[in-house]
C-alpha cells in the first residue's frame, strides 16, 4: 500500500506549542511527502500567524472553525485531507525526526488501520514535567498501557499520538462527541467494525502534558469520570483494575486515619509503595527532584482518576 501520510492537529489557544511542534516536523528526516492541517477550534488567541512562518517549509493547510472540541476537530481535518493515513497530534507534543519514517517502516512491516505510540519526556521539560510522564507511563502506576513494551492486552491507541487509515476513517466516522475518552471510544469501535490496531513503540513524541499540578489533577479527573460512560456504553469491557485508583485512594485515606489509633501497618504498605515510586524514577531520570516529584504526580493521579471515578460512577446520572 502506498502511504500519504496527513497530520491533523486540532489547537485551542496554543500558538506557541503549534510553534515548537511545526518546528520539529521541519526537521523529519521522511523522504515522501506529507501534508499537515491546523485545526484551530475557535480560539481567541490565533496560531494562524505562527503557520505562515512555515508554510514555506511544509505542505501546510489552516481552518478555522467554531469551537467543538478536540475531536470534533479532529474528523473536521481528516474530513479535509487528501492522504490516505491520518495521523492525529495533540498540539502540546514535539516530534522527533525519525517519528513518520518509523510510522512508515513499521506500518509497510505490520500493516494495521490504526496505531498509537508512546510519549516520552524532552530533555528541554521542566522536572514537573517529567515527574508527570513518568507518572503517566510507568509500569508501577498504570501499568503501561499508555506504550510501554510491557503493555499487556489489545493496545488503545491514545489522541495525542494516533493513526488511522482512511478507511477506518470511513466506517467508524472517526471521533464521537465525548470530551473524555473519545480515544478509547474510538478504539472499541474500530475492534467493533474489525480494525486491527498496534503500537508502535519506535514512534514516540515528547509529550509536555500539564505544567502544574492542578492542571494535572483536573485532567487525571476527567479520565476518571470518562470510564463510568464508557462502561455503561461498551460493558463488555469493564474490568476490575478500573476501580484500582478509587481503592488505592480510600485505602490510604483508612491508613491514615487507622495510624492515628497506632495501627501503622497499612501506612507501611504505602510507604514502600511510593518508596519504589521514587526509586524507579530516580533510576529512569537521574534526577533527584524529578524523583520527589514523581511520588507528588502519582498521588495526584491516583486521586484526581479515583475521585472523577467513583463521581461519575455515583453521582452522575
Amino acid at each position: 500500500m502506498d502511504l500519504k501520510f496527513s497530520i491533523i492537529v486540532p489547537v485551542y489557544n496554543r500558538p506557541q506549542e503549534i510553534d515548537e511542534l511545526l518546528e520539529s516536523l521541519t526537521k523529519q528526516d521522511f523522504q515522501d511527502d506529507f501534508e499537515v492541517l491546523i485545526i484551530e477550534d475557535g480560539s481567541e488567541n490565533s496560531s494562524e500567524e505562527v503557520v505562515k512562518k512555515y508554510t514555506s517549509k511544509l505542505n501546510l493547510n489552516y481552518f478555522y472553525k467554531d469551537n467543538s472540541g478536540a475531536g470534533a476537530s479532529r474528523n473536521y481535518g481528516m474530513e479535509r485531507a487528501s492522504g490516505n493515513y491520518f495521523i492525529i497530534l495533540d498540539s502540546d507534543v514535539i516530534v522527533p525526526p525519525q517519528y513518520l519514517s518509523e510510522v512508515k517502516k513499521a506500518l509497510e512491516y505490520n500493516y494495521t488501520d490504526a496505531f498509537g505510540g508512546p510519549d516520552a519526556a524532552h530533555p528541554s521539560f521542566t522536572a514537573l514535567q517529567k515527574a508527570i510522564n513518568y507518572s503517566m507511563t510507568s509500569v508501577l502506576t498504570t501499568g503501561g498501557i499508555r506504550g510501554k513494551k510491557k503493555a499487556v492486552g489489545k493496545f488503545q491507541p491514545r489522541s495525542f499520538n494516533l493513526g488511522l487509515s482512511q478507511i477506518a476513517f470511513s466506517k467508524t466516522k472517526g471521533f464521537d462527541n465525548l470530551k473524555v475518552g473519545e480515544d478509547i471510544d474510538l478504539t472499541f469501535r474500530l475492534w467493533e467494525n474489525g480494525f486491527e490496531t498496534q503500537l508502535i513503540n519506535k514512534a514516540f513524541v515528547y509529550h509536555k502534558r500539564r505544567s502544574t499540578i492542578k492542571q494535572f489533577f483536573k485532567q487525571t479527573f476527567a479520565f476518571g469520570t470518562a470510564r463510568p460512560i464508557l462502561n455503561k456504553k461498551y460493558p463488555e469491557t469493564t474490568k476490575l483494575t478500573y476501580w484500582f485508583p478509587s481503592l488505592f485512594i480510600i485505602g490510604i485515606d483508612f491508613a491514615i486515619i487507622a495510624a492515628f489509633f497506632w495501627y501503622w501497618q497499612l501506612l507501611t504498605f504505602y510507604g514502600i509503595y511510593f518508596t519504589c515510586i521514587f526509586l524507579d524514577s530516580l533510576l529512569q531520570n537521574k534526577n533527584l527532584k524529578v524523583a520527589l516529584l514523581s511520588v507528588v504526580t502519582t498521588i495526584t493521579q491516583f486521586y484526581g482518576y479515583g475521585l472523577g471515578f467513583l463521581e461519575s460512577r455515583f453521582l452522575k446520572k
